[in-house]
């Protein structure tokens, strides 16, 4: 009995641990923003709105829809719309939000204020992506390989040294867009 426990073990141990069975190591390229963190730093900017004297009877609102996710905001004129942005960018960059993940739309008149709607951006887009391999095909790492996954890039290799140095290539280029560095494996 303890013979035939001992081959039956011998054989599932030689076929499934072998260095060409076991998995690369990966990881995955993202762009995701903590929505709880954006919501926290418009609650903060709306007090802050709330209490300046240079806003008190002014029509200055700042709304966000979690769904798209997107915010908008609305001001009396220019000089007030461009004093919330900049009150709303500076408690998300203490909230840790990434500013390059904000795509800015344009300034729209409705009614007696101007509204601007500001989308956040939630995963790659696939010229994103395309952009982002092309920066890895053209750093001096040739040994891992890039591929597309929905709204996020999977690179993997054959070792970890590899792969962390292009996480250092990608900090290092200047994107326009945010990206994270998720499941390191």
């Amino acid at each position: 009995m303890q013979f035939l426990l001992f081959s039956l073990l011998r054989r599932i141990s030689n076929s499934t641990i072998t260095k060409e069975n076991m998995a690369n190591p990966s990881f995955d390229i993202v762009s995701k923003v903590e929505l709880q963190e954006v919501n926290n730093a418009i609650t903060q900017a709306q007090k802050e709105i709330q209490n300046r004297y240079d806003f008190r009877g002014s029509d200055c609102e700042i709304r966000f829809d979690q769904k798209i996710p997107s915010i908008t905001i609305l001001a009396e004129n220019e000089l007030k719309m461009n004093t919330v942005i900049d009150i709303l960018l500076t408690k998300m960059t203490k909230r840790s939000v990434p500013l390059k993940s904000l795509v800015y739309g344009n300034t729209e008149p409705t009614g007696k204020v101007l509204q601007k709607v500001i989308t956040v951006q939630q995963g790659l887009s696939k010229d994103q992506c395309k952009v982002v391999i092309q920066a890895i095909k053209k750093s001096n790492i040739k040994k891992a390989q890039a591929q597309i996954m929905d709204d996020q890039i999977r690179v993997s290799g054959k070792k970890k040294d590899d792969l962390q140095a292009i996480i250092q290539f990608l900090r290092s280029q200047n994107f326009n867009f945010d990206l994270q560095y998720n499941n390191f494996r």
